[in-house]
C-alpha cells in the first residue's frame, strides 16, 4: 500500500511535510481535507481525534506531527536528499532549528492569523502584540544565525528548511521581515526558489483568498 497523507495544501504544517515528500519524489496518496471529500475528513478524524493536520498512514501505522512524519520518512523512505543527518551531532542542530521555526516563527504567525477569525469583541490585542514581538526577536536571531549559510543548518537542505519554508512564507505576510534582516530575507528567497517549496506554494495558490488577514499580492 502506498503512503497516504491527510492534509490541506494551504496549511503551513502540511506544506512542511509536502516539501519533504517532494524533495525525494516519495510516492504517496494525497487525501485533501475539505468539504469536497467528506470521506477523507471522516477517516482523518478517526485516525486522530484531535483533528490536526497532517496525518501520515503507512500500512497499519499512523504517524502524527509534522517533524515526526519527516523523521519517519527519513528513516523508512530515504532518498537522495538526507533530511536528517546520520551523524547525531549535526542532527541535533537540525532538530534544534526545526523546533525554533515551529515554536518561534510558525506559532506566533498562527496566533496573528487565527485572531482574525475571532469576533471583534473577542480579539486578543495583547496576545497579538506579544506574537509580533516574538517574531521580531526571531527575525533578528535567525538573521544572525543564517549569515554565511546556504540553508538553515549549513550547506545541506533538510528538516529545518522544510519547517522554515512555510513558517517564513506566511510570517512575512502577517509581519514583514525588516530590510535590516538581509540574510533572513535572502534565505526566504532561496527557499521559495527551491522546486519542492515552489511546488507546495503553487498548489496552495488558489486558496489565498481564504487567508484571514488577506494575502498580499506577491510571492
Amino acid at each position: 500500500m502506498p503512503l497516504t497523507l491527510y492534509a490541506h495544501p494551504f496549511s503551513s504544517y502540511c506544506q512542511k511535510v509536502l516539501i519533504a515528500l517532494y524533495e525525494n519524489a516519495t510516492p504517496f496518496a494525497y487525501r485533501t481535507l475539505g468539504p469536497d471529500d467528506p470521506a477523507a475528513v471522516e477517516e482523518w478524524a478517526a485516525l486522530w481525534p484531535q483533528k490536526r493536520m497532517p496525518v501520515l498512514v503507512d500500512g497499519g501505522r499512523t504517524v502524527l506531527e509534522s517533524s515526526v512524519i519527516i523523521e519517519y520518512l527519513a528513516l523508512h523512505y530515504p532518498g537522495p536528499v538526507r533530511l536528517v543527518p546520520a551523524d547525531p551531532e549535526p542532527a541535533l542542530d537540525v532538530r534544534r532549528l526545526d523546533r525554533i521555526f515551529d515554536n518561534y516563527v510558525m506559532t506566533p504567525m498562527q496566533k496573528i492569523v487565527l485572531d482574525h477569525l475571532r469576533p471583534e469583541a473577542d480579539r486578543d490585542s495583547y496576545g497579538v502584540r506579544q506574537a509580533r514581538e516574538m517574531l521580531d526577536t526571531s527575525y533578528r536571531w535567525l538573521d544572525a544565525d543564517l549569515a554565511g549559510k546556504d540553508w538553515a543548518a549549513g550547506t545541506e537542505f533538510g528538516l529545518a528548511d522544510c519547517a522554515a519554508a512555510p513558517s517564513l512564507f506566511y510570517a512575512d505576510w502577517v509581519h514583514e521581515i525588516p530590510a535590516a534582516c538581509a540574510s533572513l530575507k535572502d534565505y526566504r528567497k532561496r527557499l521559495l526558489a527551491r522546486p519542492s517549496v515552489a511546488r507546495a506554494v503553487d498548489e496552495a495558490r488558489s486558496y489565498r483568498h481564504f487567508f484571514p488577514p488577506g494575502a498580499p499580492d506577491r510571492d
